[in-house]
């Protein structure tokens, strides 16, 4: 699947703490991994955070997408994490993108 830097930074805030049995664990962590941005994406898309007012922000003049390999448990864990901000009356701007595409396709 592609993700572009505003799909990776919200899963990235959504998804749960790596913890739960091992198997969980290991998805977890390898996907965060996979989110993350590298040397390289900060360069190429000059990711950076700055204050806004009181609030930290992130910004990015250069918009690419990554190709990450998204298994059948970790789409399950996506797709809770997605349900609970739903029930919860937290789907926005940022994350619904997220929402229809993994909810609703």
């Amino acid at each position: 699947m592609k993700f572009n830097v505003l799909e990776r930074i919200t899963l990235m805030g959504i998804l749960p703490a790596p913890e739960g049995n091992y198997v969980t664990y290991k998805i977890l962590t390898n996907l965060r991994a996979e989110l993350s941005f590298s040397e390289e994406d900060h360069k190429e898309t000059n990711l950076r955070t700055e204050g806004v007012g009181n609030e930290a922000k992130i910004f990015w003049n250069k918009n690419i997408d990554k190709e990450i390999e998204v298994g059948d448990v970790a789409i399950n864990i996506i797709k809770e994490s997605l349900k609970k901000l739903d029930e919860a009356g937290k789907v926005n701007d940022q994350n619904a993108p997220l929402y229809e595409r993994f909810m609703l396709e």
